[in-house]
């Protein structure tokens, strides 16, 4: 399994993951409170200089975590160009790529175990209403990491699809990354009971 924390240190990575998240959650109310094209536009310019201040191999790895964001954004841009409103497109095309990359940037500079006790920390007043924070902690420790790896497999898919294709795989590929994630799902289940589960404290 991989992990979406950059192996390019920065000095994001020296702070610890609560302010950067209660920041995120700051940030990202405020993109969604303001419809301005031009606000929208100097808020990614300012997201794009944060991955920049630490160096380019830092900036270039951010971009490359934003590609998969290329399919939503071309069917945004194309709807609201059908239905000629390009400016509310650009708003949310904009809004969108300048969340993501905050998103990003917090999980690239925080370590994966400080992410797990501060979402432990943040859901422990919940026990009383049955929640078991370890369990939730563990589940998004599981996302982040399981990630880039259904991320790496659909490339993987796509490539052996144009190497037997001149037709693009598009649809085609969906069904089989379906079924490589849900049986990557199986292997764990199988390994957290071999280990005898998972209990409310055990972790």
């Amino acid at each position: 399994m991989l992990s979406l924390t950059s192996l390019v240190k920065s000095p994001y990575h020296k702070v610890p993951p609560g302010p950067k998240f209660f920041l995120l959650m700051i940030a990202s109310i405020i993109l969604f409170s303001i419809a301005n094209i031009y606000f929208q536009a100097v808020a990614m310019a300012f997201v794009l200089g944060l991955y920049l201040w630490p160096g380019w191999a830092f900036f270039t790895s951010g971009l490359r975590m934003l590609w998969p964001l290329w399919p939503f954004v071309l069917i945004v841009f194309l709807w609201h160009g059908f239905t000629q409103d390009t400016q509310s497109g650009m708003i949310i095309i904009l809004r969108m790529i300048s969340a993501v990359a905050l998103a990003n940037l917090v999980t690239m500079t925080s370590q994966l175990d400080e992410v797990i006790a501060l979402v432990t920390r943040v859901a422990t007043p919940f026990r009383r209403f049955g929640l078991q924070p370890q369990i939730l902690a563990l589940s998004i420790a599981m996302f982040i990491r399981f990630l880039p790896v259904l991320i790496e497999k659909g490339g993987l898919l796509v490539q052996s699809w144009r190497s037997r294709s001149t037709r693009p795989a598009g649809w085609r590929v969906v069904v089989p990354l379906a079924l490589l994630a849900l049986d990557d799902a199986e292997t764990v289940a199988e390994a957290l009971r071999a280990r005898g589960g998972i209990a409310p404290d055990e972790i």
